[in-house]
């Protein structure tokens, strides 16, 4: 299950007492302060992962807390530091605080961590000849992960125009592909590999008119294109669903643009699939007529034009 958003909440460990003791022989009249420092609370430190694919292990578990620090003791004995909780997310994903609505971190690499929540410092012990202290609180936070998928090249069109046939013809990805709309329900991501040179894919499941208002979930398809560097815009040039190929890539194009001016600049392909279709040909003369700009001409079914499409990708890129 493909999870790209979920609402935690995190408590980082309190630290632990100073302790209050005296060391006492026959020759000490009075006793020496000894009392150790309290450890320090565990933090909850978020790490991206490149083997995590997905949010689902937030899905069902909403809170984590961290080990509180140890209290100390008598012969200047400092208590144990509460352990770390470490939580693993994908690479891509935003650390939001929920109250504010600020972004605390963006973790794009794979490996890199954000302290979300810092633990309470240990208490001074008696040790200091002042009095012995309690441990600091540990910080608490209400965070949004959000997950936007990392990948060079966004595939964008309406449902059924082919984008899952296409992204396994040229990658490893096997998406599940059906002759109806809406099959893809997901974000799929996919890696090409020619000659020396690799580049991933994300193919978006198809989006409708008004999907920048969250129709058909389009606002929460369209942002996993936001870090992409390049777009792929799909046409179904058969208009097997009798929908005008011409009507549909300029009325998607007006989708990018109301949902984030930034996507709607992003340098884009403009490919006609399902060439192998016997209403193509008509079609297509009619789209180049309409649309002045550069078509490259696919089958992803029958894997034709792929190398090329691939090519060009690469140049782009």
């Amino acid at each position: 299950m493909f999870i790209d958003r979920a609402d935690i909440v995190i408590k980082a460990g309190n630290g632990g007492n100073g302790c209050t003791s005296f060391y006492r022989d026959t020759i000490r009249r009075y006793g020496k302060p000894d009392g150790g420092d309290g450890g320090d609370g565990g933090n909850i430190i978020i790490r991206a992962s490149r083997n995590v694919f997905t949010l689902l292990d937030f899905k069902y578990r909403h809170e984590f807390i961290a080990e509180d620090g140890h209290h100390g003791s008598g012969k200047v004995k400092k208590g144990r530091n509460g352990r770390d909780i470490v939580l693993l997310v994908p690479v891509g994903t935003q650390i939001i605080d929920k109250s504010s609505g600020c972004i605390l971190d963006d973790l794009t690499k794979d490996g890199q961590e954000v302290v979300a929540a810092c633990g309470g410092k240990g208490g001074r012990g008696n040790h200091t000849k002042k009095q012995a202290q309690p441990g600091e609180i540990g910080e608490s936070r209400q965070l949004i992960l959000d997950l936007k998928l990392i990948a060079d090249v966004g595939i964008i069109g309406f449902p059924n125009a082919g984008k899952s046939t296409l992204v396994s013809a040229i990658s490893r990805a096997k998406p599940k592909i059906a002759p109806y709309p809406f099959t893809t329900k997901e974000p799929v991501l996919g890696v090409v590999v020619k000659d020396d040179t690799a580049f991933t894919v994300a193919d978006i499941p198809g989006l409708v008119e008004g999907a920048h208002r969250g129709k058909g979930l389009g606002d929460r398809f369209l942002r996993h294109i936001e870090r992409t560097k390049l777009l792929l815009h799909l046409v179904d040039i058969a208009a097997q669903d009798l929908r005008d190929p011409v009507e549909d890539f300029y009325l998607l194009n007006k989708e990018l643009e109301l949902y984030s001016k930034e996507i709607s600049q992003k340098p884009q392909l403009v490919v006609a699939n399902k060439i192998d279709c016997l209403s193509a040909k008509a079609n297509l003369l009619r789209f180049r007529q309409k649309v002045k700009t550069k078509v490259i001409e696919i089958s992803a079914k029958e894997k034709i034009n792929l190398d090329y499409l691939i090519d060009e990708i690469r140049k782009r890129l």
